[in-house]
């Protein structure tokens, strides 16, 4: 559906001598005529939108810079090291928690307007640019597509369908999905909040390592690999002399330029086709990761990612925050906040991710 609306520039006087009543007089002409293209773009949209399948949100506040920030150079330079990338996926299934997390990242944030969103979407892209845009006018994004073709062949099935997503495995395209001059990124899962500065997160030293995340060493490594990859020497050996600990890959910084130089993608594709042919994990995406870079990462504090907080895999159950500071809230699991408020059956700490919920509800009376 395509709407083109043309004015000419012979038609914005109105002569008294015409049979248009002498009451309406030019200001309201133009007030008309504003109020009815803004409606007819406003169905536009509505309609577009509904077409795709794709929620309705509320327009964000407009997030300026302080006075100590950088002025951004987005996107004439685009390796300045004052702007913030951050990259996430796009889809329906998990738009609302993406919008959330945009949403909580520039509220948090110093210098917003020096934040760079990526957005990696596979389907709708023309509807979910459209979302973005009028969600968050002032933000400063780009939305790649990301070929499902990069993964055919190379997924297998895990414990949630989610899991098995091909947008789920973007993250290991990165590198060659967003331009060669950014040399770090920030990747971030579409079900987390930021409540403090993503400046702290992005100003990590990674020191010699590709990855940073946080680590929890506490994990029992073992159960994230079949006994088939534990029982075969070949695989089992792949962590022989490394700390190996556990790691979420929704939060991760990550430096773009060793990671094409030393080819990491095909080491990960890798690892999938080994998965294809004998069964070694089970949760989609993660292992590779973990069998990549499990005890080379740049251990960051756990503050950054309070994950787990959608419950386990199977049953979703409540569970609270862990011990200490927190500065990202991560609902990985089954649970989603927004999927347990809509339900009326919200766990406790569903309440946190609730003020950045932008999603337009359905009002409850049509005033007539």
């Amino acid at each position: 559906m395509d709407i083109f609306i043309s004015f000419s520039p012979h038609c914005t006087h109105i002569n008294k001598s015409t049979t248009m009543p002498m009451t309406l007089h030019h200001h309201h002409l133009t007030t008309v005529i504003t109020t009815t293209l803004l409606l007819l773009l406003t169905i536009y949209y509505l309609a577009a939108s509904a077409t795709a399948g794709l929620p309705q949100f509320r327009e964000a506040p407009a997030f300026r810079n302080g006075e100590e920030c950088p002025k951004p150079t987005w996107p004439t330079q685009s390796n300045d090291p004052s702007t913030i990338h951050i990259a996430m996926t796009l889809d329906i299934t998990y738009l609302r928690g993406s919008i959330a997390g945009v949403f909580s990242v520039l509220q948090h944030a110093t210098c917003p307007e020096n934040t760079f969103f990526h957005f990696l979407a596979t389907h709708h892209r023309r509807h979910l640019h459209r979302t973005i845009l009028t969600t968050f006018p002032y933000l400063n994004f780009h939305l790649h597509h990301f070929d499902t073709n990069l993964v055919k062949g190379k997924i297998s099935t895990s414990i949630r369908r989610a899991l098995d997503e091909p947008l789920n495995y973007a993250r290991i395209y990165l590198a060659d999905l967003v331009p060669t001059t950014v040399n770090r990124i920030i990747y971030f899962d579409s079900d987390l909040i930021v409540v403090d500065d993503i400046a702290k997160l992005w100003t990590i030293n990674l020191n010699n390592h590709v990855l940073g995340a946080p680590e929890y060493c506490h994990a029992n490594f073992s159960h994230y690999f079949t006994p088939q990859f534990w029982s075969i020497s070949l695989f089992s050996k792949t962590f022989e002399g490394r700390k190996t600990c556990y790691f979420n890959t929704g939060v991760m910084v990550i430096d773009l330029t060793k990671w094409r130089r030393c080819g990491y993608t095909e080491k990960l594709e890798q690892w999938m086709r080994i998965q294809k042919r004998y069964r070694i994990y089970e949760l989609g995406s993660l292992p590779p990761f973990l069998l990549v870079f499990a005890g080379n990462v740049e251990g960051i504090e756990h503050r950054w990612n309070q994950h787990g907080l959608g419950g386990d895999n199977l049953e979703g159950l409540c569970r609270d925050l862990h011990p200490g500071p927190v500065s990202l809230l991560h609902w990985s699991g089954k649970g989603k906040p927004w999927l347990r408020l809509d339900s009326k059956r919200p766990c406790p700490l569903d309440s946190l991710w609730s003020p950045y919920d932008l999603f337009r509800h359905e009002p409850l009376f049509v005033d007539s």
